[in-house]
């Protein structure tokens, strides 16, 4: 659980109502996350590539940082801490077939500062982003990093076959051991980019019951509204022309398959709203781009953003999206205000088997067993695809228009011809 304090642990990098994870600063916890990659990473580049075998995905490697530092690693100010990083040539695999290279990787996450996000959920977990806008690091705890080690093997498999995806994109996953406590940390890719403004942000799950965002959430600059919101907010839904509306759903529904032949629930769709109308009547307002005023560096990495993980084609290559659209999805509302859409499935790693069956047996007791957004994970994929395709995306449907044709005939006899666009 991440608590706010002033008297953080380490002396002189503690800061005033800095927050603490596992009685960790947040400070130390960037800290070590940027020399313990730094390490691991810039390591791996000596190791030849070569295919990814069964054992790897179960191989473990750890290096001791202490502060005064080793032959191999450098001195730091922060307390003394083992760094362990899981299956490091399977991420190395899933990093390239993203394209993403070492040194983008190692710049990304080590040369410049962590930025820390607020947690809109009730995990308790801390997240960072990149200050490129390409990674977000979130702590986990240790049910899901197990369940994300089981999990490699399938997940490995399923990009091969399905490089169009909606679900988390798994680059690392790391363990920080110090004091006897163990931080894990996954990185993942960034769904909503700073560089863009969201005007309304939503964590949808296809349920009713208690789907709605807090008070307290709601007075936040940038609130995560839940599902009745979304209906309150958008009763028509959001549309997307005929081709973006079956490469969205398609994604979703092989995504949905793939979860629940994992037995995994609980998952979330994050969505995030830019509405290109109101951007333009607020002057081209940014998002939460750098103190510069500049976006952050354009992303690179395949399948990042939302349109490319609905289009993608599988063919592991360098993307550059430098366009203001940040790689979002164009949609309209049914009032024909333009908008582009961010989104991903975040939250997947939840086992129903060794973790929700209890939770679901005493909440049928007490509420309707079809909405609470704890179910089994068939029925959870049918309602969420279902609430999805009904309630959320819904496709442009093309106005016919009639044209009268008049044809002059001989004796002033005049033929009407009726046809119909589609």
């Amino acid at each position: 659980m991440s608590t706010t304090t002033e008297n953080g642990i380490g002396g002189s990098w503690s800061t005033s109502r800095e927050k603490t994870y596992k009685k960790t600063t947040s400070s130390a916890l960037k800290g070590a996350i940027q020399l313990g990659i730094g390490y691991t990473v810039g390591n791996l580049t000596s190791k030849p590539d070569r295919d990814v075998l069964m054992q790897d995905f179960y191989v473990v490697e750890s290096v001791f940082l202490p502060s005064e530092g080793s032959n191999l690693t450098p001195a730091h100010h922060y307390p003394d801490f083992r760094f362990k990083t899981y299956a490091p040539l399977a991420f190395r695999y899933f990093r390239d077939l993203f394209g993403i290279k070492p040194d983008d990787y190692l710049y990304s996450l080590v040369n410049e500062p962590l930025i820390e996000l607020a947690n809109p959920g009730a995990s308790g977990s801390l997240f960072y982003l990149t200050s490129d806008d390409e990674f977000i690091i979130k702590t986990v705890q240790h049910k899901e990093a197990k369940f994300l080690q089981r999990l490699l093997p399938g997940y490995y498999m399923n990009l091969n076959q399905n490089p169009r995806t909606l679900l988390p994109k798994f680059y690392g996953l790391y363990c920080i051991q110090s004091g006897g406590i163990n931080i894990r940390l996954v990185v993942m890719n960034n769904v909503l980019p700073r560089s863009v403004k969201m005007h309304y942000k939503y964590d949808l799950k296809g349920s009713t019951y208690k789907r709605r965002a807090s008070r307290k959430e709601r007075e936040k600059g940038c609130p995560t509204y839940k599902d009745l919101d979304f209906q309150d907010m958008h009763e028509e839904g959001l549309y997307f022309d005929a081709e973006t509306y079956n490469n969205l759903m398609k994604t979703l529904q092989r995504d949905c398959r793939v979860l629940e032949s994992f037995k995994i629930m609980d998952y979330s769709l994050l969505l995030g709203v830019h509405v290109l109308d109101q951007s333009h009547r607020e002057g081209g307002e940014q998002g939460q781009a750098g103190g510069d005023g500049r976006r952050p560096v354009c992303q690179r990495v395949l399948y990042s953003t939302a349109m490319e993980s609905i289009q993608g084609d599988g063919k592991a290559a360098e993307v550059l999206t430098t366009d203001d659209t940040m790689g979002g999805i164009p949609a309209k509302t049914h009032k024909d205000e333009k908008l582009l859409i961010f989104l991903g499935l975040i939250d997947i790693l939840q086992s129903y088997r060794f973790i929700k069956k209890l939770e679901h047996s005493w909440k049928a007791l007490v509420y309707d067993g079809d909405s609470v957004s704890v179910h089994r994970p068939g029925f959870y994929a049918s309602r969420f695809l279902k609430f999805m395709n009904t309630r959320v995306f819904r496709k442009t449907q093309r106005k016919s228009r009639l044209i009268v044709v008049t044809h002059v005939m001989s004796h002033n006899i005049f033929l009407l011809s009726f046809i119909f666009f589609s």
